[in-house]
């Protein structure tokens, strides 16, 4: 398991490889459609400094406020990435992104971004919602709450421990285009 601190430089995201599991502590903030649209719209002052060297996490996550008006993560689970597609290359050279977090993987678009920018995209299990809460050690923030709603805000969250697996590299090696290349041949040879 390789130790990833977040803000992460440039060349430290550019060791990775495909396959990499990694172990993730820091501050990310978590982004979906509204988010990803806001972001290429505008100039993301809410929260460009906040991604400069850090990571987008597509999460919609249920949170719950204590009687101090703190909000804490009670469900932090991954949704899917391939939405972001049109957004995602824009906003990682926008703001310096150096991860994206999601699942089921991205497009070739945000593939070449992560070569020339030097960036990955991380694979976070689904599933394990409440397991992947535990990890976010602190809501530190959330933007947007009021136009976007919670699942579409952007949270501020400090991570400890974060699992996932490099999925998709800055080498343009990706996962899940041999896994679909692989599949695509196996069912041909199954239809003989």
């Amino acid at each position: 398991m390789i130790g990833i601190k977040l803000p992460a430089s440039e060349e430290e995201i550019r060791k990775l490889k495909a396959g990499d599991e990694v172990s993730i502590t820091g501050v990310m903030v978590t982004a979906r459609d509204a988010g990803h649209k806001y972001l290429v719209e505008t100039d993301g002052e809410d929260v460009r400094d906040l991604l400069n060297g850090s990571m987008i996490y597509h999460c919609g996550p249920v949170v719950r406020k204590d009687e101090s008006g703190r909000y804490a993560f009670v469900a932090a689970g991954p949704t899917t990435s391939i939405r972001e597609e049109p957004y995602e290359a824009p906003v990682i050279e926008k703001y310096g992104v150096r991860g994206v977090i999601g699942k089921g993987g991205m497009g070739p678009k945000t593939l070449e971004a992560c070569r020339e920018f030097g960036c990955v995209y991380l694979s976070a299990l689904g599933g394990l919602a409440t397991t992947l809460a535990r990890s976010v050690v602190r809501v530190l923030d959330v933007k947007k709450l009021d136009e976007f709603g919670v699942p579409e805000a952007f949270w501020v969250i400090e991570v400890k421990d974060f699992p996932a697996v490099v999925t998709m590299d800055s080498q343009r090696k990706s996962l899940h285009e041999e896994i679909e290349t692989l599949s695509r041949k196996n069912y041909e040879k199954l239809l003989g």
